[in-house]
């Protein structure tokens, strides 16, 4: 394990969160934006699917290389070199009116993302001490919620006033906002500079070349775990506006409060479960909690099946979002354990590329699924298979709990080392994520955010 050497470097940490607050509030305003340009366009679901997917396939296709690129090239370089590449993309979108255009440009900028969310998911734990990284996780999970929750509303408002035009104008300035960032971000990885490890007394730091993610079966199982999860349950996705508008009969105010309360509750879980993450100093009972939080939030989808009304899926899908928060933090934490710093942008990349990756089996299970089911035995089903992969991941996850060594750097819990990681054995410290985040970031970037039902 490697992080910030000395104090911690908060200055850095909310630039990055910062950053990432205002660039995801642009993607979500651009996104929403460019969906309601279709839609008046007239364009036909196949287009806005496509739309849809040519802002996924990118983070998945280039996730291996974009991964090696965040630890052998500069950050800096990357995140000024990505952020000026999508401020031309979407300047460009601004003026685009053939929906081809439009899909191939959200592709390009979808290619910017697949690069700036891995370096800033690992610059996250070289800023801060190893005590202090679930704080600086909840914060990054804060800043990409607070950016979603603020853009969708925010197109709505402007694309009624103004057209579709000036939102992604908006959206081009925010990349550059994050080219800002980027020059005045300390903290730097990759290419000839590095951070400043801090390993444990006596401990021995592998060399990056030698880290390979299928040797550590910790993290291959969580992330097998939320990639089976969310193509399980990532159907909700496409369900749950006819859930909500059809099935319970629903205002479209209503909609924005039930869709909200999941992404509130993601704020609250963030918070709640950073201090649980800060004493769980063994990574395999960080493990296990990971697995009951997931579990938590695909028990709260099948309970919200059986509701009568929609006011009643507001507190079930509050709890929801609350295990969706803990668990993006969890993951962040677990994987910037357990990843030698120089490795990290790879497990970040390959997190998210796996997060995406099952997000589209999701979409596409979802739009095949409702022309032979009603949305509230789809909405069950998807709660149902949720839990199915979980029991299925078990018996693996429980060996990789038994098989795990500790991860290069961290001492065994118990230790004395260990105990001076605890709250209490240091000083508090002040005010990473698909994600890929996340997770889910959460990931840095959007995010990767591992957000099960969208917002």
């Amino acid at each position: 394990m490697s992080f910030a050497s000395g104090r911690s470097r908060w200055s850095d940490v909310w630039l990055v969160t910062g950053s990432r607050a205002v660039s995801t509030c642009g993607d979500f305003l651009a996104a929403t934006a460019l969906t309601l340009a279709l839609q008046s366009a007239g364009a036909g679901g196949l287009a806005v699917s496509g739309l849809m997917l040519a802002a996924t396939a990118p983070l998945v296709a280039l996730a291996p290389l974009t991964g090696r690129l965040a630890d052998r090239v500069d950050s800096r370089l990357l995140l000024v070199v990505a952020g000026l590449g999508q401020a031309t993309a979407c300047l460009a979108l601004a003026y685009a009116s053939h929906p081809a255009l439009v899909i191939a440009l959200v592709a390009l900028l979808a290619s910017g993302l697949a690069v700036t969310q891995p370096v800033l998911s690992a610059l996250v734990p070289a800023m801060v001490r190893a005590e202090d990284l679930p704080r600086a996780a909840a914060l990054n999970q804060t800043a990409g919620t607070l950016g979603a929750l603020a853009g969708p509303a925010l197109a709505g408002v402007l694309v009624g006033g103004f057209g579709t035009r000036l939102p992604l104008l908006l959206d081009a300035a925010s990349y550059l906002a994050l080219v800002a960032a980027a020059l005045l971000i300390r903290t730097r990885r990759g290419g000839s500079r590095r951070s400043d490890p801090a390993t444990a007394p006596g401990a021995s730091t592998a060399p990056a070349v030698a880290w390979r993610l299928r040797g550590d079966p910790m993290l291959v199982a969580m992330i097998v775990t939320i990639a089976g999860v969310i193509a399980a349950v990532g159907a909700i996705n496409v369900v749950e506006v006819f859930f909500i508008r059809e099935t319970l009969h629903s205002s479209t105010t209503m909609y924005g409060l039930v869709t909200g309360s999941w992404t509130l509750g993601i704020l609250v879980g963030a918070w709640l479960f950073a201090r649980l993450a800060r004493r769980l100093v063994d990574d395999r009972r960080l493990l296990v909690g990971y697995l009951v939080l997931l579990a938590g939030c695909c028990l709260m989808i099948l309970l919200s099946a059986a509701v009568p009304s929609a006011l009643l899926l507001v507190p079930v899908w509050l709890l929801g979002g609350v295990g969706n928060g803990g668990a993006n933090v969890f993951d962040n934490v677990l994987l910037a354990r357990r990843v030698p710093e120089a490795s990290r942008g790879r497990a970040y990349a390959a997190l998210g590329g796996s997060v995406q990756g099952a997000s589209m089996v999701g979409f596409l299970l979802g739009g095949l699924l409702l022309e032979a089911a009603t949305p509230r035995s789809l909405v069950a089903g998807c709660g149902v298979a949720g839990l199915l992969v979980i029991a299925l991941v078990l018996p693996s996850v429980t060996r990789a709990v038994r098989a795990a060594r500790a991860p290069v750097g961290v001492p065994p819990a118990g230790s004395a080392e260990a105990s001076a990681l605890r709250p209490g054995g240091v000083a508090e410290g002040g005010p990473v994520d698909p994600a890929a985040s996340g997770a889910r970031q959460v990931a840095a970037g959007a995010e990767l955010a591992t957000q099960l039902p969208s917002p």
